[in-house]
């Protein structure tokens, strides 16, 4: 399965629940078919419409490691020589949910997470103007990005731990709740989470997340974690 099919079709299926179970509610879609949004456009598209959370739905990968082995060996003037071939393997044990919260930190990390979810972002045209203050590293940028994630993260933390409560809560492994410089949610205006619902790279969550079952599993989860964090909020914040 792609990640993109898998992850637009859990986003549509959530706004079409959470219409159907919470009335007051407005569901914004940053697509609703298969094109790409560039990471900025995707927040920008919540900022403008003054949104009160941001939910961006994403499907976990293992990177490729290429490790090299003995394949045979040759005589080389009367020594036997190792000759390698490269192997490609990918875990596909590997499973669980994570959310991420915008966190500290710039493009230069190695950070697996952060490299892969950033990645579409050197992809687009003039990325360096459309990320100027999340790629720069000046004191100015750092004031700003630091003030808009203050603002935010402790909403974003509580909704992500309702997140990741309600994943358990439906039998799944808790890969917990992280702090990450992710461009998608640097200029947030409103509680911002990426939820990874699952790992592609194993056949058991893929086919679950591609099932009727997980999918109303999935959605139904993130709804509950919806409403308990509008409870929260209505009543506490």
């Amino acid at each position: 399965s792609r990640e993109k099919d898998v992850a637009l079709k859990t986003a549509l299926n959530l706004g079409k629940a959470l219409q159907d179970s919470i009335k007051d509610i407005k569901v914004i879609y940053t697509r609703q078919t298969d094109v790409f949004i560039p990471l900025y456009e995707r927040i920008n598209i919540a900022n403008n419409a003054k949104a009160d959370l941001f939910i961006s739905i994403h499907l976990n990968d293992m990177p490729v490691r290429v490790s090299k082995v003995v394949d045979y060996y040759k005589k080389v003037k009367g020594r036997k020589v190792p000759v390698y071939r490269s192997v490609v393997s990918k875990s596909t044990s590997t499973r669980g949910t994570e959310t991420f919260v915008s966190g500290t930190g710039r493009l230069g990390e190695q950070d697996e997470v952060i490299k892969r979810e950033n990645a579409s972002m050197f992809l687009e045209d003039n990325y360096q103007k459309n990320y100027e203050g999340f790629i720069a590293n000046t004191p100015e940028n750092d004031i700003m990005l630091s003030l808009m994630k203050q603002t935010n993260r402790e909403r974003s933390l509580k909704f992500a731990s309702l997140l990741q409560q309600e994943y358990i809560s439906a039998g799944r492994i808790n890969r917990g709740v992280q702090e990450k410089s992710l461009a998608v949610l640097a200029r947030a205006s409103m509680p911002a989470v990426l939820t990874e619902i699952g790992f592609v790279s194993n056949p058991d969550e893929e086919d679950y997340m591609n099932s009727a079952e997980g999918q109303t599993e999935i959605v139904n989860g993130i709804i509950k974690a919806i409403k308990n964090y509008k409870r929260i909020a209505e009543t506490s914040f």
